[in-house]
């Protein structure tokens, strides 16, 4: 077992630990249980590796799975950039799935603000995937929860946003597993409830496969303003509240979502591996 530093940041409650590539990746992941849980280890809804030369990063759940894309994750892992290793105002982060651009709004201390193009949603079924032919406008799910209508998008990771459900936590907490293991994800997705509050703000409350229920997320948010933007129930700016604070998307005129705000590093720490062991 080694010593390594992690550095824990949260953006609007969603909480990262960041680790700088090369490092023992391999052993970090498969003590991640212990490291996220909030009373036996750390407490994290997740891991960030992030190789400073390269500029990329991998994702990783509390479960171990390796998640495409985190909107929180990335500017986490932006503010680390800016914070640890002198990136500039504007640079690109590479997930899984695309170059990510990012611009710095603002620097307070240990809170970096940045602007990140989460790219053009996609409401193929394939791309989540999903079981369902084409772009559904809208499935009807079962679950042992009720039945519930959603719509299917892709942000480069899968959600399925749920519509005309209470925007609760406890709801969050009844239909979130279901969802996010129903058949008809083979990959399971993410999980969102919705509400439209007016042309310009959305409420919701969000399941993360592989993490459980959040404070907020980045893609969630995205995924959610894509939905309602689908529905025509929103202007091309609006505000999605979570219980974790506000996030600002807005549509470009390439079909391409734009977030804004913020992250703040909490602390950084030597870790004996052996510990969690």
């Amino acid at each position: 077992m080694s010593q390594i530093d992690l550095f824990k940041y949260q953006a609007l409650g969603n909480d990262y630990l960041v680790m700088d590539l090369p490092g023992p990746l391999d052993e970090v992941v498969a003590l991640l249980p212990t490291l996220c849980d909030r009373h036996l280890g750390l407490g994290s809804d997740g891991l960030l590796a992030f190789d400073p030369k390269a500029m990329t990063v991998r994702i990783f759940n509390p479960d171990r799975s390796e998640a495409q894309k985190s909107g929180n994750g990335l500017r986490i892992t932006a503010a680390h950039a800016v914070l640890l290793h002198g990136a500039g105002e504007r640079f690109e982060l590479r997930t899984a799935d695309r170059a990510n651009s990012l611009r710095v709004l603002s620097r307070n201390g240990a809170e970096i603000t940045t602007e990140l193009d989460i790219g053009r949603p996609s409401f193929r079924a394939a791309d989540l995937p999903a079981m369902f032919d084409g772009e559904p406008d809208q499935v009807d799910l079962d679950t042992p929860a009720g039945r519930v209508e959603a719509v299917l998008v892709s942000v480069g990771n899968p959600h399925c946003v749920v519509f005309g459900q209470p925007v609760t936590k406890e709801r969050c907490l009844e239909l979130g597993p279901h969802l996010e293991r129903h058949p008809a994800f083979p990959e399971r997705t993410n999980v969102q409830l919705c509400e439209v509050v007016d042309r310009a703000r959305v409420r919701a409350e969000i399941w993360e496969r592989g993490a459980g229920y959040t404070l907020a997320s980045g893609t969630s948010a995205s995924a959610v303003a894509a939905a309602c933007m689908r529905r025509r129930l929103v202007d091309d700016e609006v505000t999605v509240r979570m219980p974790g604070g506000d996030l600002a998307l807005r549509r470009e005129a390439n079909g391409n979502l734009v977030q804004s705000g913020p992250a703040r590093r909490v602390y950084r720490a030597r870790v004996d591996l052996a510990d969690f062991a």
